[in-house]
Protein backbone atom coordinates (compact mmCIF):
# COMPACT_ATOMS: atom_id res chain seq x y z
CA UNK A 1 0.00 0.00 0.00
CA UNK A 2 1.02 3.64 -0.47
CA UNK A 3 1.43 6.34 2.15
CA UNK A 4 -1.18 8.37 0.29
CA UNK A 5 -3.83 5.77 1.15
CA UNK A 6 -3.23 6.38 4.87
CA UNK A 7 -3.77 10.11 4.48
CA UNK A 8 -6.98 9.52 2.55
CA UNK A 9 -8.45 7.29 5.28
CA UNK A 10 -10.43 9.62 7.57
CA UNK A 11 -10.76 7.07 10.37
CA UNK A 12 -6.99 7.18 10.97
CA UNK A 13 -7.00 10.89 11.76
CA UNK A 14 -3.58 11.56 10.19
CA UNK A 15 -2.44 15.09 9.35
CA UNK A 16 0.46 15.63 6.92
CA UNK A 17 3.19 17.94 8.27
CA UNK A 18 5.73 17.48 5.49
CA UNK A 19 6.81 15.27 2.59
CA UNK A 20 3.93 15.69 0.20
CA UNK A 21 6.16 14.74 -2.74
CA UNK A 22 6.97 11.38 -1.12
CA UNK A 23 3.44 10.06 -0.57
CA UNK A 24 3.79 7.38 -3.25
CA UNK A 25 6.24 5.44 -1.11
CA UNK A 26 5.28 1.82 -0.49
CA UNK A 27 4.46 0.77 3.08
CA UNK A 28 5.61 -2.79 3.80
CA UNK A 29 5.00 -2.90 7.54
CA UNK A 30 4.49 -0.90 10.72
CA UNK A 31 6.55 -0.50 13.89
CA UNK A 32 5.92 1.30 17.16
CA UNK A 33 8.98 2.55 19.03
CA UNK A 34 10.20 5.10 21.54
CA UNK A 35 13.84 4.04 21.29
CA UNK A 36 16.33 6.76 20.43
CA UNK A 37 17.98 4.34 18.00
CA UNK A 38 15.56 1.69 16.68
CA UNK A 39 17.73 0.86 13.63
CA UNK A 40 18.40 -2.74 14.63
CA UNK A 41 14.67 -3.50 14.37
CA UNK A 42 14.10 -1.85 10.98
CA UNK A 43 14.35 -3.59 7.64
CA UNK A 44 13.01 -0.79 5.41
CA UNK A 45 9.57 0.23 4.19
CA UNK A 46 7.96 0.59 7.64
CA UNK A 47 5.60 3.27 8.82
CA UNK A 48 7.15 4.17 12.18
CA UNK A 49 4.79 5.22 14.99
CA UNK A 50 6.24 7.07 17.97
CA UNK A 51 4.93 8.75 21.10
CA UNK A 52 8.08 10.98 21.22
CA UNK A 53 9.22 9.64 24.59
CA UNK A 54 12.76 9.49 23.12
CA UNK A 55 12.84 13.29 22.69
CA UNK A 56 14.37 15.18 25.62
CA UNK A 57 15.25 18.40 23.79
CA UNK A 58 15.38 19.86 20.28
CA UNK A 59 18.81 18.36 19.57
CA UNK A 60 17.39 14.81 19.69
CA UNK A 61 15.24 15.14 16.56
CA UNK A 62 17.99 15.32 13.96
CA UNK A 63 19.79 12.06 14.88
CA UNK A 64 16.49 10.20 15.29
CA UNK A 65 15.24 11.21 11.84
CA UNK A 66 18.65 10.56 10.27
CA UNK A 67 18.56 6.98 11.59
CA UNK A 68 15.06 6.40 10.19
CA UNK A 69 15.98 7.83 6.80
CA UNK A 70 19.14 5.72 6.67
CA UNK A 71 17.09 2.59 7.42
CA UNK A 72 14.77 3.35 4.48
CA UNK A 73 11.50 3.68 6.37
CA UNK A 74 8.47 4.82 4.40
CA UNK A 75 7.31 7.52 6.83
CA UNK A 76 7.02 8.71 10.42
CA UNK A 77 3.80 9.26 12.38
CA UNK A 78 4.14 11.13 15.69
CA UNK A 79 1.45 11.13 18.39
CA UNK A 80 0.15 14.38 19.85
CA UNK A 81 -0.96 12.85 23.15
CA UNK A 82 2.37 13.43 24.94
CA UNK A 83 3.48 16.90 23.82
CA UNK A 84 0.46 18.34 22.07
CA UNK A 85 1.69 19.97 18.88
CA UNK A 86 4.50 18.17 17.09
CA UNK A 87 7.80 20.03 17.81
CA UNK A 88 9.08 22.26 15.04
CA UNK A 89 12.58 20.74 15.26
CA UNK A 90 11.14 17.34 14.33
CA UNK A 91 9.25 18.83 11.37
CA UNK A 92 12.41 20.56 10.12
CA UNK A 93 14.52 17.41 10.47
CA UNK A 94 12.01 15.39 8.44
CA UNK A 95 11.99 18.04 5.72
CA UNK A 96 15.80 17.95 5.52
CA UNK A 97 15.83 14.17 5.13
CA UNK A 98 12.76 14.06 2.84
CA UNK A 99 10.94 11.81 5.32
CA UNK A 100 7.13 12.14 5.24
CA UNK A 101 5.82 13.19 8.66
CA UNK A 102 2.28 12.72 9.95
CA UNK A 103 0.66 13.94 13.16
CA UNK A 104 -1.58 11.43 14.96
CA UNK A 105 -4.48 13.01 16.81
CA UNK A 106 -4.56 12.22 20.53
CA UNK A 107 -7.92 10.46 20.15
CA UNK A 108 -6.50 7.90 17.70
CA UNK A 109 -4.72 4.86 19.15
CA UNK A 110 -1.60 3.56 17.50
CA UNK A 111 -3.25 0.14 17.51
CA UNK A 112 -5.94 1.46 15.15
CA UNK A 113 -3.33 2.57 12.63
CA UNK A 114 -1.35 -0.61 13.06
CA UNK A 115 -4.32 -2.89 12.47
CA UNK A 116 -5.31 -0.95 9.36
CA UNK A 117 -1.81 -1.14 7.89
CA UNK A 118 -1.28 -4.83 8.61
CA UNK A 119 -4.67 -5.70 7.13
CA UNK A 120 -3.78 -3.89 3.92
CA UNK A 121 -0.26 -5.25 3.75
CA UNK A 122 -1.31 -8.79 4.63
CA UNK A 123 -4.02 -8.72 2.03
CA UNK A 124 -1.48 -7.77 -0.61
CA UNK A 125 0.81 -10.57 0.54
CA UNK A 126 -1.75 -13.34 0.80
CA UNK A 127 -0.01 -16.69 1.12
CA UNK A 128 3.29 -15.15 2.22
CA UNK A 129 4.26 -16.62 5.61
CA UNK A 130 6.42 -13.63 6.44
CA UNK A 131 3.27 -11.54 6.64
CA UNK A 132 2.35 -13.39 9.82
CA UNK A 133 5.33 -11.85 11.58
CA UNK A 134 4.96 -8.45 9.92
CA UNK A 135 1.36 -8.30 11.07
CA UNK A 136 2.50 -8.31 14.68
CA UNK A 137 5.84 -6.54 14.47
CA UNK A 138 4.54 -3.67 16.59
CA UNK A 139 3.93 -6.07 19.47
CA UNK A 140 7.61 -7.02 19.61
CA UNK A 141 9.10 -3.53 19.77
CA UNK A 142 10.96 -2.27 22.84
CA UNK A 143 8.43 0.45 23.51
CA UNK A 144 6.20 0.38 26.59
CA UNK A 145 3.31 -0.99 24.55
CA UNK A 146 5.30 -4.05 23.39
CA UNK A 147 3.53 -7.36 23.76
CA UNK A 148 6.56 -9.50 24.60
CA UNK A 149 7.52 -12.84 23.06
CA UNK A 150 4.30 -14.54 24.19
CA UNK A 151 2.42 -12.67 21.46
CA UNK A 152 4.46 -13.99 18.57
CA UNK A 153 4.44 -17.50 20.08
CA UNK A 154 0.64 -17.37 20.33
CA UNK A 155 0.66 -16.33 16.70
CA UNK A 156 2.71 -19.36 15.70
CA UNK A 157 0.18 -21.57 17.49
CA UNK A 158 -2.95 -19.96 16.05
CA UNK A 159 -1.74 -19.39 12.48
CA UNK A 160 0.77 -22.17 11.90
CA UNK A 161 -0.30 -24.77 14.49
CA UNK A 162 3.16 -24.76 16.06
CA UNK A 163 3.79 -25.05 19.80
CA UNK A 164 6.90 -23.14 20.80
CA UNK A 165 8.78 -21.94 23.88
CA UNK A 166 11.60 -19.50 24.51
CA UNK A 167 14.16 -21.03 26.89
CA UNK A 168 17.21 -19.76 28.73
CA UNK A 169 20.52 -21.66 28.37
CA UNK A 170 19.63 -23.60 31.53
CA UNK A 171 16.20 -24.60 30.17
CA UNK A 172 14.17 -22.13 32.24
CA UNK A 173 11.05 -21.00 30.37
CA UNK A 174 11.20 -17.34 29.35
CA UNK A 175 7.96 -17.41 27.36
CA UNK A 176 5.60 -19.95 25.87
CA UNK A 177 2.28 -20.49 24.18
CA UNK A 178 -0.19 -22.68 26.02
CA UNK A 179 0.82 -25.06 28.80
CA UNK A 180 4.21 -24.43 30.44
CA UNK A 181 7.05 -26.71 29.46
CA UNK A 182 7.97 -29.09 32.33
CA UNK A 183 11.27 -28.14 33.96
CA UNK A 184 13.12 -31.43 33.23
CA UNK A 185 12.04 -31.26 29.58
CA UNK A 186 13.26 -27.67 29.27
CA UNK A 187 16.60 -28.64 30.81
CA UNK A 188 16.93 -31.59 28.42
CA UNK A 189 16.20 -29.41 25.38
CA UNK A 190 18.67 -26.76 26.55
CA UNK A 191 21.29 -29.48 26.97
CA UNK A 192 20.71 -30.70 23.40
CA UNK A 193 20.94 -27.13 22.12
CA UNK A 194 24.16 -26.34 23.99
CA UNK A 195 25.81 -29.59 22.91
CA UNK A 196 24.89 -28.99 19.27
CA UNK A 197 26.07 -25.39 19.42
CA UNK A 198 29.44 -26.50 20.75
CA UNK A 199 29.92 -28.71 17.68
CA UNK A 200 29.81 -25.62 15.47
CA UNK A 201 26.80 -26.81 13.45
CA UNK A 202 24.28 -24.25 12.25
CA UNK A 203 20.78 -24.29 13.68
CA UNK A 204 18.05 -25.31 13.81
CA UNK A 205 19.03 -28.43 15.72
CA UNK A 206 16.86 -31.54 15.88
CA UNK A 207 16.25 -33.12 19.29
CA UNK A 208 14.11 -36.11 20.23
CA UNK A 209 13.03 -36.18 23.88
CA UNK A 210 10.52 -38.65 25.38
CA UNK A 211 9.33 -39.71 21.92
CA UNK A 212 8.67 -36.15 20.70
CA UNK A 213 10.75 -34.31 18.10
CA UNK A 214 11.71 -30.68 18.64
CA UNK A 215 13.57 -28.15 16.50
CA UNK A 216 15.86 -25.77 18.39
CA UNK A 217 16.57 -22.33 16.92
CA UNK A 218 19.33 -20.08 18.34
CA UNK A 219 18.12 -16.60 19.30
CA UNK A 220 20.72 -14.04 18.30
CA UNK A 221 20.31 -10.51 17.05
CA UNK A 222 21.91 -10.40 13.61
CA UNK A 223 20.04 -7.37 12.28
CA UNK A 224 21.21 -3.84 11.68
CA UNK A 225 22.98 -2.50 14.76
CA UNK A 226 23.54 -5.94 16.28
CA UNK A 227 26.52 -6.51 18.53
CA UNK A 228 29.46 -8.09 16.75
CA UNK A 229 29.42 -11.86 16.93
CA UNK A 230 31.71 -13.49 19.47
CA UNK A 231 35.08 -14.60 18.11
CA UNK A 232 34.60 -17.96 19.84
CA UNK A 233 31.30 -19.75 20.39
CA UNK A 234 32.27 -20.32 24.04
CA UNK A 235 31.92 -16.59 24.72
CA UNK A 236 28.14 -16.71 24.07
CA UNK A 237 27.01 -20.33 24.26
CA UNK A 238 26.17 -20.13 27.98
CA UNK A 239 24.12 -16.95 27.69
CA UNK A 240 22.10 -17.24 24.45
CA UNK A 241 18.36 -17.97 24.53
CA UNK A 242 16.81 -20.58 22.25
CA UNK A 243 13.44 -21.12 20.58
CA UNK A 244 12.16 -24.69 20.97
CA UNK A 245 9.47 -25.69 18.45
CA UNK A 246 7.54 -28.95 18.75
CA UNK A 247 8.09 -30.03 15.14
CA UNK A 248 10.73 -31.48 12.85
CA UNK A 249 12.07 -28.61 10.77
CA UNK A 250 14.42 -30.77 8.73
CA UNK A 251 11.92 -31.05 5.88
CA UNK A 252 10.49 -27.51 6.05
CA UNK A 253 10.53 -25.33 2.93
CA UNK A 254 12.87 -22.33 2.89
CA UNK A 255 9.98 -19.88 3.36
CA UNK A 256 8.94 -21.44 6.67
CA UNK A 257 12.50 -21.60 7.93
CA UNK A 258 12.91 -17.92 7.06
CA UNK A 259 9.77 -17.15 9.03
CA UNK A 260 11.10 -18.87 12.16
CA UNK A 261 14.41 -17.08 11.77
CA UNK A 262 12.41 -13.84 11.65
CA UNK A 263 10.64 -14.85 14.84
CA UNK A 264 13.97 -15.33 16.60
CA UNK A 265 14.98 -11.82 15.51
CA UNK A 266 11.82 -10.39 17.06
CA UNK A 267 12.43 -12.29 20.29
CA UNK A 268 15.98 -10.93 20.34
CA UNK A 269 14.35 -7.55 21.03
CA UNK A 270 13.12 -8.92 24.35
CA UNK A 271 16.59 -10.18 25.14
CA UNK A 272 18.06 -6.73 24.48
CA UNK A 273 15.42 -5.17 26.73
CA UNK A 274 16.29 -7.59 29.52
CA UNK A 275 20.00 -6.80 29.24
CA UNK A 276 19.33 -3.06 29.28
CA UNK A 277 17.22 -3.42 32.42
CA UNK A 278 20.10 -5.16 34.20
CA UNK A 279 22.49 -2.29 33.58
CA UNK A 280 21.50 -0.41 36.75
CA UNK A 281 21.74 -3.49 38.94
CA UNK A 282 25.11 -4.44 37.49
CA UNK A 283 26.42 -0.94 38.13
CA UNK A 284 25.23 -1.04 41.75
CA UNK A 285 26.96 -4.36 42.30
CA UNK A 286 30.16 -3.10 40.68
CA UNK A 287 30.23 0.00 42.88
CA UNK A 288 29.74 -1.99 46.08
CA UNK A 289 32.31 -4.57 45.02
CA UNK A 290 34.94 -1.91 44.28
CA UNK A 291 34.39 -0.33 47.68
CA UNK A 292 34.65 -3.68 49.47
CA UNK A 293 37.82 -4.71 47.64
CA UNK A 294 39.41 -1.31 48.18
CA UNK A 295 38.90 -1.59 51.95
CA UNK A 296 36.52 1.38 52.09
CA UNK A 297 35.04 2.45 55.39
CA UNK A 298 31.94 0.47 56.41
CA UNK A 299 29.92 3.70 56.49
CA UNK A 300 30.70 4.34 52.83
CA UNK A 301 29.77 0.78 51.85
CA UNK A 302 26.58 1.02 53.93
CA UNK A 303 25.60 4.17 52.03
CA UNK A 304 25.86 2.31 48.73
CA UNK A 305 23.85 -0.59 50.16
CA UNK A 306 21.09 1.82 51.14
CA UNK A 307 20.95 2.89 47.49
CA UNK A 308 20.93 -0.71 46.27
CA UNK A 309 18.30 -2.08 48.65
CA UNK A 310 15.27 -0.18 47.24
CA UNK A 311 16.26 -1.16 43.70
CA UNK A 312 16.74 -4.82 44.49
CA UNK A 313 13.99 -5.18 47.10
CA UNK A 314 11.36 -2.53 46.37
CA UNK A 315 8.91 -1.98 49.17
CA UNK A 316 10.96 -3.84 51.77
CA UNK A 317 10.40 -2.32 55.18
CA UNK A 318 13.52 -3.59 56.96
CA UNK A 319 17.14 -3.49 55.95
CA UNK A 320 18.05 -6.77 54.22
CA UNK A 321 20.75 -9.26 54.88
CA UNK A 322 23.17 -9.97 52.04
CA UNK A 323 24.82 -13.04 50.61
CA UNK A 324 27.74 -13.11 48.19
CA UNK A 325 28.00 -15.67 45.41
CA UNK A 326 31.19 -16.05 43.36
CA UNK A 327 31.31 -17.94 40.07
CA UNK A 328 34.07 -18.65 37.59
CA UNK A 329 34.08 -20.28 34.16
CA UNK A 330 37.41 -21.76 33.07
CA UNK A 331 38.12 -22.93 29.51
CA UNK A 332 40.96 -25.04 28.21
CA UNK A 333 42.80 -23.09 25.52
CA UNK A 334 42.91 -25.05 22.29
CA UNK A 335 43.01 -24.57 18.57
CA UNK A 336 41.66 -21.31 17.22
CA UNK A 337 40.75 -19.96 20.68
CA UNK A 338 44.32 -20.40 21.88
CA UNK A 339 45.68 -18.52 18.88
CA UNK A 340 43.20 -15.69 19.37
CA UNK A 341 44.06 -15.26 23.04
CA UNK A 342 42.22 -16.13 26.21
CA UNK A 343 38.44 -16.10 26.23
CA UNK A 344 36.94 -13.27 28.29
CA UNK A 345 35.49 -15.44 31.06
CA UNK A 346 34.26 -12.64 33.34
CA UNK A 347 31.27 -11.55 31.21
CA UNK A 348 30.42 -15.21 30.50
CA UNK A 349 30.35 -15.99 34.23
CA UNK A 350 28.35 -12.80 34.90
CA UNK A 351 25.55 -13.69 32.44
CA UNK A 352 25.52 -17.29 33.64
CA UNK A 353 25.38 -16.36 37.33
CA UNK A 354 22.48 -14.00 36.65
CA UNK A 355 20.62 -16.94 35.14
CA UNK A 356 21.56 -19.45 37.86
CA UNK A 357 20.31 -17.16 40.63
CA UNK A 358 16.82 -17.00 39.16
CA UNK A 359 14.34 -19.34 40.83
CA UNK A 360 13.91 -22.12 38.21
CA UNK A 361 10.20 -22.29 39.03
CA UNK A 362 9.74 -18.66 37.96
CA UNK A 363 9.19 -17.96 34.26
CA UNK A 364 9.49 -14.75 32.34
CA UNK A 365 12.35 -12.48 31.27
CA UNK A 366 12.03 -10.07 34.23
CA UNK A 367 12.24 -12.60 37.05
CA UNK A 368 15.89 -11.68 37.70
CA UNK A 369 15.09 -8.10 38.70
CA UNK A 370 16.49 -8.60 42.23
CA UNK A 371 19.88 -9.91 41.21
CA UNK A 372 22.97 -7.68 41.01
CA UNK A 373 26.06 -9.27 39.47
CA UNK A 374 29.40 -7.63 38.74
CA UNK A 375 32.53 -9.16 37.27
CA UNK A 376 36.18 -8.56 37.95
CA UNK A 377 38.82 -10.40 35.97
CA UNK A 378 37.59 -13.95 35.39
CA UNK A 379 35.19 -13.91 38.35
CA UNK A 380 31.53 -12.98 38.56
CA UNK A 381 30.36 -11.75 41.95
CA UNK A 382 26.69 -11.52 42.92
CA UNK A 383 25.30 -9.37 45.70
CA UNK A 384 22.06 -11.10 46.72
CA UNK A 385 19.70 -9.33 49.15
CA UNK A 386 17.66 -11.32 51.64
CA UNK A 387 14.86 -10.04 53.86
CA UNK A 388 16.08 -9.31 57.38
CA UNK A 389 15.73 -12.27 59.74
CA UNK A 390 16.10 -12.64 63.48
CA UNK A 391 19.22 -14.58 64.38
CA UNK A 392 20.44 -15.98 67.67
CA UNK A 393 23.35 -14.04 69.20
CA UNK A 394 26.81 -15.58 69.21
CA UNK A 395 30.05 -14.78 70.97
CA UNK A 396 31.75 -12.40 68.56
CA UNK A 397 35.10 -13.08 70.17
CA UNK A 398 34.90 -16.72 69.12
CA UNK A 399 33.60 -16.16 65.60
CA UNK A 400 35.94 -17.41 62.87
CA UNK A 401 35.06 -14.63 60.49
CA UNK A 402 34.73 -11.96 63.14
CA UNK A 403 31.03 -11.55 62.28
CA UNK A 404 28.20 -11.99 64.78
CA UNK A 405 25.67 -12.86 62.10
CA UNK A 406 24.12 -15.79 63.95
CA UNK A 407 24.86 -18.44 61.31
CA UNK A 408 25.08 -22.06 62.39
CA UNK A 409 26.89 -24.41 60.06
CA UNK A 410 25.10 -27.37 61.58
CA UNK A 411 21.65 -25.87 61.06
CA UNK A 412 21.69 -25.60 57.30
CA UNK A 413 18.04 -26.52 57.01
CA UNK A 414 17.16 -23.42 59.02
CA UNK A 415 19.28 -21.13 56.83
CA UNK A 416 16.86 -18.94 54.85
CA UNK A 417 19.48 -17.94 52.27
CA UNK A 418 20.90 -19.51 49.13
CA UNK A 419 22.32 -23.02 49.30
CA UNK A 420 25.10 -23.98 46.88
CA UNK A 421 23.76 -27.41 45.91
CA UNK A 422 20.23 -26.13 45.40
CA UNK A 423 21.45 -23.45 42.98
CA UNK A 424 22.87 -26.04 40.61
CA UNK A 425 20.33 -28.83 41.05
CA UNK A 426 18.22 -27.95 38.01
CA UNK A 427 20.94 -26.51 35.76
CA UNK A 428 23.80 -29.01 36.09
CA UNK A 429 22.70 -31.19 33.15
CA UNK A 430 22.36 -28.50 30.46
CA UNK A 431 25.42 -26.56 31.62
CA UNK A 432 27.54 -29.69 31.57
CA UNK A 433 26.54 -30.13 27.92
CA UNK A 434 27.49 -26.53 27.15
CA UNK A 435 30.84 -26.79 28.92
CA UNK A 436 31.58 -29.98 26.96
CA UNK A 437 35.05 -31.42 27.57
CA UNK A 438 36.97 -28.14 27.84
CA UNK A 439 35.02 -25.97 30.30
CA UNK A 440 34.32 -25.87 34.04
CA UNK A 441 31.94 -23.86 36.19
CA UNK A 442 32.75 -23.47 39.88
CA UNK A 443 30.62 -21.57 42.35
CA UNK A 444 30.91 -20.54 45.99
CA UNK A 445 28.25 -19.18 48.36
CA UNK A 446 28.85 -17.17 51.52
CA UNK A 447 26.80 -17.08 54.68
CA UNK A 448 24.34 -14.23 55.13
CA UNK A 449 25.65 -11.03 56.72
CA UNK A 450 23.56 -8.17 58.03
CA UNK A 451 25.92 -5.21 57.80
CA UNK A 452 28.47 -3.50 55.60
CA UNK A 453 31.22 -4.67 57.94
CA UNK A 454 30.47 -8.25 57.01
CA UNK A 455 30.66 -7.93 53.24
CA UNK A 456 34.42 -8.24 52.93
CA UNK A 457 34.41 -11.42 55.00
CA UNK A 458 31.47 -12.73 52.97
CA UNK A 459 33.35 -12.08 49.72
CA UNK A 460 36.42 -13.93 51.00
CA UNK A 461 34.21 -16.73 52.25
CA UNK A 462 32.48 -17.12 48.88
CA UNK A 463 35.79 -17.03 47.03
CA UNK A 464 37.27 -19.72 49.21
CA UNK A 465 34.15 -21.84 48.92
CA UNK A 466 34.57 -21.59 45.14
CA UNK A 467 38.14 -22.87 45.51
CA UNK A 468 36.77 -25.80 47.49
CA UNK A 469 34.40 -26.50 44.60
CA UNK A 470 37.27 -26.20 42.11
CA UNK A 471 39.14 -29.01 43.89
CA UNK A 472 36.30 -31.43 43.18
CA UNK A 473 35.85 -33.49 40.02
CA UNK A 474 33.13 -32.62 37.53
CA UNK A 475 32.25 -29.89 35.07
CA UNK A 476 29.77 -28.05 37.32
CA UNK A 477 30.63 -27.81 41.03
CA UNK A 478 29.57 -25.64 43.95
CA UNK A 479 30.38 -25.29 47.63
CA UNK A 480 28.76 -23.32 50.44
CA UNK A 481 30.03 -21.60 53.56
CA UNK A 482 29.00 -24.52 55.76
CA UNK A 483 31.56 -26.73 53.98
CA UNK A 484 34.54 -24.56 54.86
CA UNK A 485 34.71 -26.22 58.29
CA UNK A 486 35.28 -29.58 56.59
CA UNK A 487 38.20 -28.99 54.26
CA UNK A 488 39.29 -32.54 54.81
CA UNK A 489 36.92 -33.27 51.89
CA UNK A 490 39.52 -31.62 49.66
CA UNK A 491 42.40 -33.86 50.60
CA UNK A 492 41.66 -36.88 48.36
CA UNK A 493 41.74 -34.63 45.29
CA UNK A 494 45.09 -32.92 45.97
CA UNK A 495 48.10 -34.53 44.20
CA UNK A 496 50.96 -35.60 46.50
CA UNK A 497 53.52 -33.25 44.96
CA UNK A 498 51.14 -30.31 45.35
CA UNK A 499 50.56 -31.22 49.01
CA UNK A 500 54.27 -31.39 49.74
CA UNK A 501 55.03 -28.09 48.02
CA UNK A 502 52.10 -26.34 49.69
CA UNK A 503 52.88 -27.52 53.23
CA UNK A 504 56.63 -26.90 52.87
CA UNK A 505 56.12 -23.36 51.67
CA UNK A 506 53.74 -22.51 54.52
CA UNK A 507 55.01 -24.55 57.50
CA UNK A 508 58.76 -25.06 57.00
CA UNK A 509 59.63 -21.53 58.21
CA UNK A 510 57.75 -22.28 61.46
CA UNK A 511 59.37 -25.69 61.91
CA UNK A 512 62.82 -24.25 61.35
CA UNK A 513 62.15 -21.52 63.91
CA UNK A 514 60.84 -24.08 66.41
CA UNK A 515 63.99 -26.23 66.03
CA UNK A 516 66.24 -23.23 66.62
CA UNK A 517 64.29 -21.54 69.42
CA UNK A 518 61.95 -24.21 70.85
CA UNK A 519 59.14 -21.68 70.38
CA UNK A 520 56.30 -24.19 69.78
CA UNK A 521 54.87 -22.09 66.94
CA UNK A 522 53.33 -25.11 65.19
CA UNK A 523 51.56 -26.19 68.38
CA UNK A 524 50.39 -22.62 68.94
CA UNK A 525 49.05 -22.40 65.37
CA UNK A 526 47.12 -25.67 65.71
CA UNK A 527 45.56 -24.57 69.00
CA UNK A 528 44.68 -21.10 67.65
CA UNK A 529 42.85 -22.58 64.67
CA UNK A 530 41.18 -25.24 66.78
CA UNK A 531 39.83 -22.48 69.06
CA UNK A 532 38.36 -20.65 66.06
CA UNK A 533 40.71 -17.70 66.56
CA UNK A 534 39.55 -17.02 70.12
CA UNK A 535 42.44 -15.44 72.02
CA UNK A 536 41.04 -16.23 75.46
CA UNK A 537 40.23 -19.90 74.81
CA UNK A 538 43.52 -20.52 73.02
CA UNK A 539 45.59 -18.90 75.79
CA UNK A 540 43.77 -20.98 78.39
CA UNK A 541 44.37 -24.20 76.46
CA UNK A 542 48.10 -23.50 76.13
CA UNK A 543 48.38 -22.14 79.69
CA UNK A 544 49.79 -18.87 78.34
CA UNK A 545 49.17 -15.21 79.01
CA UNK A 546 47.17 -13.62 76.20
CA UNK A 547 50.06 -11.24 75.47
CA UNK A 548 52.42 -14.21 75.04
CA UNK A 549 49.94 -15.79 72.65
CA UNK A 550 49.71 -12.55 70.68
CA UNK A 551 53.52 -12.47 70.44
CA UNK A 552 53.62 -16.04 69.06
CA UNK A 553 50.86 -15.39 66.53
CA UNK A 554 52.65 -12.23 65.45
CA UNK A 555 55.85 -14.24 64.94
CA UNK A 556 53.90 -16.81 62.85
CA UNK A 557 52.54 -14.02 60.65
CA UNK A 558 55.99 -12.43 60.31
CA UNK A 559 57.70 -15.68 59.26
CA UNK A 560 55.02 -16.72 56.76
CA UNK A 561 53.81 -13.37 55.45
CA UNK A 562 50.24 -14.40 56.28
CA UNK A 563 47.52 -12.69 58.34
CA UNK A 564 45.66 -14.90 60.80
CA UNK A 565 42.80 -12.41 60.99
CA UNK A 566 41.99 -13.27 57.34
CA UNK A 567 39.68 -16.19 56.74
CA UNK A 568 41.57 -17.19 53.60
CA UNK A 569 44.92 -17.42 55.43
CA UNK A 570 43.37 -19.35 58.34
CA UNK A 571 42.00 -21.90 55.89
CA UNK A 572 45.35 -22.22 54.11
CA UNK A 573 47.06 -22.96 57.44
CA UNK A 574 44.30 -25.45 58.29
CA UNK A 575 44.88 -27.31 55.02
CA UNK A 576 48.65 -27.27 55.40
CA UNK A 577 48.43 -28.78 58.90
CA UNK A 578 45.97 -31.46 57.76
CA UNK A 579 48.15 -32.40 54.78
CA UNK A 580 51.44 -32.44 56.72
Amino acid sequence: MRLRALLETDALGLRLLGGEDELDRTVRGVMTTDLRDPSRYLSGGELVLTGLAWRRDAADSEPFVRILAGAGVAGLAAGEAELGDIPADLVEACLRHRLPLFAVHETVAFATITEYVVRQVSGERAGDLAAVVDRHRRLMTSGPAGGGPEVVLDLLTSDLDLRAWVLSPTGRQIAGAGAPLPGPLGAALAGHHLAATRTGRRGPYRAAVAGTTYSLFPIRNTGRGAVQAARDVRESVLSDWLLAVEADASDWPAARLDLLQGVTQLIAVERDRRDAARTVRRRLAQEVLELVQAGAAPAEIAARLRVAAPVLLPGLGAAPQWQVVVARVDWSASGQAAAAGEIASGPVAQALLEEILVDPAVSGPDSADRIAVAHTGDEAIALVPLPAIVTAPVDSGDSVGGEADGKDADALDGDPGLHADALLASVREPLTAGLADDGRLTLGVSAAVHSAEGLRGALEEARHARRVAAARPGRVCAAGHHELASHVLLLPFVPDDVRRAFTARLLDPLRDYDRRHRAELIETLEAFLDCDGSWTRCAARLHLHVNTLRYRVGRIEQLTGRDLSRLEDKLDFFLALRMS
